[in-house]
């Protein structure tokens, strides 16, 4: 059995009248945490986790397709495959 995990980060520039309700938004999002908010210039650093790059890529169309969303970013992408043999090795 083998088991993936992704995980990225995006930089979202949101309109700053905006910034509040984008934030919740994308907090409601299951796989989403905003890790950092930036009022001043309307930047949220958000982390998004997921089980592939399809799931990824939709949680990055649904931020982008946010109201008051301007710009999206991925600055930083990782995925982390395990394998039978290295579950059995790490649960010994």
């Amino acid at each position: 059995m083998h088991s993936n995990y992704q995980v990225c980060s995006l930089i979202v520039q949101v309109k700053s009248e905006r910034m509040s309700a984008v934030t919740e938004k994308i907090e409601q999002f299951s796989n989403c945490e905003v890790a950092l908010s930036s009022p001043d210039n309307g930047k949220l650093i958000v982390v998004v986790e997921g089980q592939d790059s399809r799931a990824l890529l939709d949680t990055i169309d649904l931020v982008r397709d946010i109201d008051g969303v301007l710009d999206v970013s991925l600055v930083y992408h990782q995925q982390d495959e395990q394998g039978e043999e290295d579950y059995e090795t790490q649960s010994s």
